[in-house]
């Protein structure tokens, strides 16, 4: 079991911005997902990777793939408060869910 939050490089988020998109996403998806993908991914040691996005595009592709296939994800929007404006597109998580299922919609990204 894992989760893949996959952050927008292309818009310039500081550090701290960064971390906390990852953690809402991380968050959100994992409201999303059942109970006990919930309890089996906790169980396991909840394993994360964070990834790199290129555009707001390469971030709805990615979540349009996961809802195909099923899998829990979010989609988060920045509030606007601090560097970004209102409702930019900043990450997405998919899973938790089995290591297998989230590589067919992340496998083929490079590590943050």
């Amino acid at each position: 079991m894992k989760q893949a939050i996959v952050a927008r490089a292309d818009i310039g988020m500081g550090e701290g911005k960064l971390a906390a998109q990852v953690a809402h996403a991380a968050l959100s998806a994992y409201e999303d997902a059942g109970r006990s993908a919930r309890n089996a991914w906790k169980g396991e040691g909840q394993k994360k990777v964070v990834l790199k996005a290129t555009s707001e595009d390469e971030l709805f592709e990615l979540a349009d793939v996961a809802e195909r296939e099923g899998l829990p994800h979010a989609v988060v929007r920045d509030a606007g408060h601090t560097e970004l404006d209102p409702g930019t597109v900043t990450a997405l998580a998919v899973g938790p869910a089995e290591d297998d299922l989230v590589d067919r919609v992340t496998g083929d990204l490079s590590l943050y």
